[in-house]
């Protein structure tokens, strides 16, 4: 394929590999680590997810309406690698003492941090690879699929280094940060007068006029039903349900780390997929797909018996993260101009995901401190299936004549 000899395509999937390995590998034990090594209840928790999301939510509007000002310029860029670097010395040194002697300075100062590194920079990091994908003309998806590989990679390394100390897994997230680093350093892009002359065109009056369309709102409300429960339920809940099938919870760490690399390799090849399957369905049918993914997931938790049938439940992630993630980046191409499609998609589908999870992480994690895990999956699930019906009567049909968008390549193709 011609984009193998792409060197553009090489460095944004460098970008993206070692940034979800940064990420990945104190993230995946993130819940984990609160409760098991801090000792912290499910309503604290809950406070935790909760405060770094309203940080966060703010960051993804700064950095929207910024990066869409910049294109492809890599003040961004050098910003989180710098961030990234220090991951290693703040949750040592800073947050993990705060949060044991005085836990909300440490909350606060953590949502400063890491929604800054990672909750609302992973939406840097897309968009800005996403609009490198249709400077130089290659897939998106195929991109992407780096970062996945670096999330299972992260994951795989963290379910082993957590057992030995989880300051193991803090260092290797600052290791990971450093050869990002390395690769801004070496990676020269130039920008076009032209490219320049359309970023410059961009002002906050155009921001204001995609905020005003109703298209918007109700996209807004399938992501703040669907993607945010879901991402509670992912992050908050499950890797505490799944340790708990295990006797031993450091083997039930050891599985987890192997079953979530795992399920981040398939979510990769699923990258490869994931383009032609929207591309079939539409955008709209793609985002209901991915609805009835996370409700049948969330549900089936609370169904199925055993360790091995709750891996296999984790499996439909692989599915559902490829499919959601390509078809928000073409249903913003049909309905948005592309020129604010870092805005569209940070406000719009990763601010409208951390509103659900201010909204709703210490009234699900009050929820199942007072009930169970299978009463709260139940109830979460339903809710997910809710608004998933929704998205078939209130979100938009693909516009522009119905024209298949080829993210990455810059061309829209008709349909057949």
């Amino acid at each position: 394929m011609k984009m193998f000899k792409n060197r553009n395509y090489w460095f944004s999937s460098g970008y993206l590999f070692f940034f979800f390995i940064s990420w990945s590998v104190w993230w995946a034990f993130y819940a984990i680590w609160l409760n098991r090594t801090l000792h912290l209840s499910g309503l604290q928790t809950g406070t935790i997810y909760s405060i770094n999301s309203t940080i966060a939510l703010i960051y993804m509007f700064i950095y929207g309406i910024i990066e869409d000002k910049l294109g492809t310029k890599k003040t961004l860029i050098w910003f989180q690698s710098i961030l990234l670097m220090g991951t290693g010395p703040f949750l040592i040194y800073v947050y993990e003492p705060f949060l044991r002697s005085n836990f909300m300075i440490g909350v606060i100062l953590g949502a400063v941090y890491l929604a800054a590194a990672f909750l609302a920079g992973v939406g840097v990091i897309e968009a800005y690879s996403e609009k490198l994908s249709r400077k130089f003309h290659f897939e998106f998806g195929t991109s992407r699929m780096w970062g996945s590989l670096g999330y299972a990679i992260g994951a795989f390394i963290a379910g082993i280094s957590i057992s030995i100390s989880p300051h193991l897994n803090f260092w290797l997230a600052s290791a990971a940060g450093l050869v990002f680093f390395l690769v801004n350093f070496f990676y020269k892009i130039e920008i076009s007068e032209e490219e320049k002359k359309k970023t410059s065109d961009l002002n906050w009056e155009s921001v204001v006029h995609t905020f005003k369309l109703k298209k918007f709102w109700l996209l807004i409300v399938f992501l703040f039903g669907t993607s945010c429960i879901y991402t509670i339920y992912d992050q908050q809940l499950f890797p505490i349900f799944y340790v708990k099938h295990f006797s031993n919870p450091d083997v039930g760490n050891q599985f987890y780390g192997y079953l979530n690399s795992f399920q981040v390799f398939l979510e990769s090849a699923m990258m490869f997929a994931a383009p032609f399957i929207v591309n079939k369905l539409g955008a709209k049918r793609s985002l209901t797909l991915a609805g009835i993914i996370m409700g049948s997931r969330i549900i089936g938790s609370a169904l199925v018996p055993g360790a091995i049938g709750i891996s296999l439940i984790k499996l439909l992630h692989g599915f559902e993260t490829p499919i959601l993630l390509v078809a928000i980046f073409k249903y913003i191409a049909l309905n948005f101009d592309s020129r604010l499609s870092a805005t569209i998609y940070l406000i719009g589908f990763q601010v409208s995901g951390q509103v659900g999870v201010i909204a709703f992480s210490s009234l699900i994690g009050t929820l199942y401190d007072r009930t169970n895990f299978d009463f709260t999956f139940f109830v979460i699930g339903c809710v997910v299936f809710a608004f998933t019906i929704y998205s078939i009567f209130f979100l938009s049909k693909n516009k522009k004549n119905d024209e298949k968008v080829q993210l990455g390549t810059g061309k829209n193709v008709p349909a057949q």
